[in-house]
């Protein structure tokens, strides 16, 4: 396992630069690959640690208590899932997946498990990074949430979206959404019944606004709709999603 505190060329990263003391564990067996995830996340102003097997990584995760994961899916040792499973069960922490296979089963597994993004092998350097930015954002978000005063709950018949708490109960019971699953169906609830674009769906959640990210769209609605019913988010074919709400009387 590498570890690092500098950025690529040994400076201490500026406090200016967006992704300063921001801790991120890359997980990928791929020397090539890890080296150039972490020169440019260090590049961002990151603090970088690698390790290239499961039990590597979840030593690292426990010890250095990195804010962010890059987790590649196929390791040595056990697999990224359980390194999900396993880091999940210490602390919550952001993770953006990594897979040779787009395969929707796994990329629906991964999300169960906890992950918050994934991306598909080959990617971008540049929308890595930047999702990177953006599942930190969301954290520092959900941290300024759950201090705000209570009260602004959301109730759309037997859904109810408690917005400061970040809790979600179907039926009066508790559902477990990832901060990912829960601000996508906070903004379908901003206009409930009204379609939205796949586009403004990850413009708005994910601050992304490249159209060939509209898969990750797709696989985190159907990991919502496991958790608060298929029947609640509505498909309009080439647009988008609608939340369905009780019929007004």
């Amino acid at each position: 396992m590498d570890q690092t505190h500098t950025t690529h060329n040994g400076a201490t990263p500026s406090p200016a630069t967006p992704g300063a003391q921001r801790r991120v564990l890359v997980v990928e067996d791929d020397r090539t690959i890890a080296d150039a995830i972490a020169a440019r996340l260090r590049a961002e102003g990151f603090q970088v640690q690698t390790a290239a097997d499961g039990p590597a990584a979840v030593a690292a995760a426990e010890s250095w208590l990195p804010e962010l994961l890059v987790l590649d899916v196929m390791l040595p040792g056990f697999d990224g899932l359980e390194v999900c499973r396993r880091v999940q069960a210490q602390r919550p922490v952001p993770v953006l997946m990594l897979t040779a296979r787009d395969d929707e089963t796994d990329l629906l597994v991964g999300l169960g498990v906890g992950a918050d993004d994934y991306m598909t092998k080959p990617f971008s350097m540049r929308e890595l990074a930047a999702r990177a930015h953006v599942l930190l954002r969301r954290v520092e978000r959900a941290t300024i949430a759950a201090h705000a005063p209570r009260g602004s709950t959301l109730r759309l018949g037997d859904l109810e979206i408690d917005h400061a708490q970040r809790r979600v109960r179907v039926q009066t019971e508790d559902v477990h959404l990832t901060p990912t699953e829960f601000d996508l169906l906070v903004c379908l609830a901003g206009t409930p019944r009204a379609v939205l674009s796949r586009e403004q769906l990850l413009a708005e959640v994910w601050d992304w606004a490249d159209a060939s990210g509209t898969r990750t769209v797709d696989s985190h609605i159907k990991a919502l709709r496991r958790k608060i019913g298929a029947e609640r988010i509505r498909t309009v074919h080439g647009v988008g999603y609608a939340l369905e709400t009780p019929a007004q009387p």
